[in-house]
């Protein structure tokens, strides 16, 4: 019964900055890794951001030195610290995870997702 609930998306103008939060509850031992997928109407969900367990992150080629990912393991939190934000960054936000409810077997989680739109 585990679930990922986001939070922090809004209408901002381009240049402006958002910071998403994706918090997970339920019967957790472990996040094994996470990560944030837009999806924009028309087009597939892909990923921006994404951080492993040990704290090691990766990122799409259209973000890098714009977004930052990072994830409190105590708070199982993650969130997307999104700066320079530009139109085409609209989308709505999706959380991923991969979590272990106690045994090492991972299941696939994601959040409802939340709307981000960079507009003037």
């Amino acid at each position: 019964q585990v679930q990922l609930v986001e939070s922090g998306g809004g209408l901002v103008q381009p240049g402006g900055s958002l910071r998403l939060s994706c918090a997970a509850s339920g019967s957790i031992f472990s996040i094994y890794a996470t990560g944030w997928y837009p999806q924009a109407p028309g087009k597939q969900r892909e990923l921006v951001a994404g951080i492993g367990s040990g704290g090691s992150a990766n990122y799409a080629e259209s973000v890098k030195g714009r977004f930052t990912i990072s994830r409190d393991n105590a708070k199982n939190t993650v969130y997307l610290q999104m700066n320079s934000l530009q139109p085409e960054d609209t989308a709505v936000y999706y959380c991923y995870a991969k979590i272990s409810s106690g045994s090492n077997f991972y299941d696939d989680y994601w959040g409802q997702g939340t709307q981000v739109t960079v507009s003037s």
